[in-house]
């Protein structure tokens, strides 16, 4: 046994023997964080093997390159690169606990517009065990330091090196076509990056997502005109017409659109120890008065929030990476709702209470031609008034009235709250119902943050309805994205009372409001279909503005015609008969796999496959080869980015020219006496 030990350590003394030992623990390590740390979705002996596989070839290639570095250096260059993929896979471990996804070079490129407040997040979502990817690191720098390993200057021909390289290659190559022929189509078709990551490995997918990154740059460079033929053909094919009895039964009225941060469906009617968690967001959805979908599902990628507003506001779907609001906003003409109702006599402006770049906000809005941007700036600010993500929700509408009160009638006002954020965090003095009790600290928080913004909503129901503004205005409300993820099955479950929560819960879990309330509207609860891309020709319609020549990929939810296929960004969907998750499918109204397929099914399933890839995909060329730059629809001026800036001080000078104008703000009507006084909120930071 000791003439063993010595053997083996006389083997590492040599320069391949460290590298051999080097790719060994970081294969190993690779594999096990594979296993622990993400959610591959691995079914099978071949997947079983890949997944067992791909960490290898790439590992060789990558710490190879040391080997054609001489003498000491090699060492160190060989520590170096294993630092650097450690590091990069570290990354990835935490981006993937929170958005069940990898990392992108889009999405890195555009990370200055989201990195603000996210330390708070990246130490809520770290765990112990993550920095077990730096082990094998630390482990070979102690071996080298203590001498039980020493380094060796001997010269390796080069052909050795040159060899290696070509092992990694080959077994690359061998990894790839067994990957083909497990999923055809792997680098084609995918519109989800764990298939490439379970079938190539992180570092592969790296390089995938590089080129792809490339090719999209290309794409862009090289589109014309024709390109857009080929999409207007499609929506002109596939477009339905609106429901004809709620066309313009808003006309001329103002436009809140309250966008819910985080917030899922389940939250509606749900009850924690015996409270109402959201009571006064209940009522809405209960009303007559209100229009609700129970079936509406958000539809967002890596973009999350960023995609929700793309959807929204423009019916096209966010990318398969990045944000396109981060990587086209800046650049790429739109026809947005803010652009199409400012050419329909309304006022248009957001409101945020964080900073401006939060998403490229302060340059997508330009394009898409909103004319105020209220941002973290034009608001008193306090340290007990922000937390995580911005201004407190009950703080940022109260404040925002004294700009809402400005606009000239009819407006179109925007407003994003931000409390309802992970990691769900909310000082003492503002919780109003305990915490759950599922033993997940993500989740267990969800209903504090939750309750605090539904009794947010309350408050400034309550103040349109002190104003009259309430008679003279309709209010959407809707759920931007999930806030709890599929990575925390067992404790939704819980949560929910169910003894399992699989894949298929997941995705019916994806349900987020979508409520549409006015005075007198004709309401109640509809069970259609739909989601995110089918909110702007739904309000369009509403208000009574052609939509029939737009490039818009969702259509009128009330429209009795309308497809009720739901695409997610991924390539699944749902639909009121089939649910598509990871390759598998289900009867929607059982839960149950769907097996054994009739000819009748197939053809069916294989339709809306279809129609989902070719819709993703279309809209993607729309966005990345900025195809509306070739087509403007009729009566539609393109926006002028340059007319557009949101300094505060040249901002609220305009506004009140425009107001001077127009005479049509609620102040002005108001004989110049503000309404601010008419809005009540138990915020305690304000009570002071």
């Amino acid at each position: 046994m000791k003439n063993l030990g010595n053997k083996i350590r006389d083997r590492l003394n040599t320069k391949l023997g460290f590298f051999t030992l080097s790719v060994i623990l970081c294969w190993i390590k690779t594999y096990f964080i594979y296993l622990t740390k993400f959610n591959l979705g691995v079914k099978g002996n071949m997947q079983e093997f890949l997944l067992f596989l791909n960490p290898l070839p790439t590992t060789i290639l990558l710490l190879g390159i040391a080997l054609y570095i001489k003498g000491r250096k090699s060492y160190i260059y060989m520590l170096i690169i294993d630092l650097i993929t450690s590091i990069w896979l570290f990354a990835n471990i935490l981006y993937y606990r929170e958005f069940s996804d990898f990392l992108t070079l889009t999405l890195i490129k555009g990370s200055s517009s989201v990195s603000n407040n996210l330390g708070k997040s990246i130490l809520g979502i770290t765990h112990p065990t993550d920095f077990l990817v730096f082990l094998d690191v630390l482990l070979l720098i102690v071996l080298l330091l203590t001498k039980f390993i020493k380094i060796d200057v001997t010269r390796l021909t080069f052909k050795i090196p040159i060899s290696i390289t070509m092992i990694a290659v080959v077994g690359f190559g061998i990894n790839l076509t067994m990957a083909q022929q497990d999923r055809s189509g792997l680098l084609t078709r995918t519109f989800d990056n764990n298939y490439i990551v379970k079938y190539l490995g992180l570092n592969a997918y790296s390089v995938y997502d590089t080129v792809k990154a490339a090719k999209t740059s290309a794409v862009k460079a090289n589109a014309d005109s024709s390109d857009m033929k080929t999409v207007k053909n499609y929506i002109n094919n596939n477009r339905v017409a609106p429901n004809v009895q709620y066309t313009g039964i808003a006309k001329g009225k103002n436009v809140f659109v309250i966008h819910l941060e985080s917030f899922q469906q389940f939250l509606i009617d749900f009850k924690w120890d015996g409270q109402e968690v959201t009571p006064n967001i209940n009522k809405l959805y209960h009303s007559q008065n209100t229009l609700s979908f129970d079936n509406f599902f958000n539809q967002v990628g890596q973009g999350k929030t960023a995609d929700a507003e793309l959807m929204m506001e423009n019916s096209l779907f966010g990318l398969p990476e990045g944000a396109a609001m981060v990587t086209d906003g800046t650049s790429n003409t739109f026809q947005a709702a803010p652009a199409i109702l400012n050419q329909h006599g309304y006022t248009t402006a957001s409101f945020h209470g964080d900073v401006p770049s939060f998403w490229n906000r302060d340059n997508t809005y330009k394009s898409w031609g909103y004319d105020y941007f209220f941002s973290e700036n034009y608001y008193k600010q306090k340290k007990d008034y922000n937390i995580g993500y911005g201004m407190k929700d009950k703080i940022f509408l109260k404040d925002s009235t004294n700009y809402i009160q400005q606009l000239p009638q009819p407006f179109y006002a925007k407003l994003i709250t931000v409390t309802n954020h992970y990691p769900y965090m909310l000082d003492k003095k503002n919780q109003t119902i305990d915490k759950t009790d599922t033993g997940d600290s993500t989740v267990d928080g969800y209903v504090q943050t939750a309750h605090y913004l539904d009794q947010s909503i309350g408050e400034f129901m309550d103040w349109l309805k002190a104003t009259g503004m309430d008679k003279k205005s309709m209010v959407v409300f809707y759920g931007d994205h999930y806030g709890i993820s599929g990575n925390h099955k067992k404790a939704v479950a819980k949560l929910l009372g169910k003894k399992k929560f699989d894949d298929f819960d997941n995705a019916q879990f994806q349900r987020v409001p979508f409520m549409i309330h006015m005075d007198g509207l004709q309401g109640g609860i509809n069970h259609t279909y739909g989601g995110e891309i089918d909110a702007l020709p739904t309000i369009l319609n509403l208000l009574g503005v052609s939509n029939s020549d737009t490039i818009q990929f969702g259509s009128d939810l009330l429209s009795p015609q309308r497809s009720q296929l739901v695409a997610f960004r991924n390539g699944d969907f749902v639909s009121p008969q089939f649910t598509k998750v990871n390759g598998n499918y289900y009867d929607t109204k059982t839960g149950n796999p769907v097996k054994d397929l009739t000819s009748d099914q197939k053809k069916s399933i294989d339709q809306m496959t279809n129609r989902v890839d070719t819709e993703l995909s279309l809209s993607d060329k729309v966005i990345t080869g900025d195809l509306l730059r070739f087509y403007t629809p009729k009566g539609f001026a393109k926006v002028n980015k340059k007319n557009h800036t949101y300094s505060k001080t040249k901002s609220l000078k305009r506004l009140k020219e425009q107001d001077k104008k127009s005479k049509s703000s609620m102040l002005r009507q108001n004989n110049n006496k503000s309404s601010t006084d008419l809005y009540h909120t138990d915020a305690p930071e304000l009570s002071n």
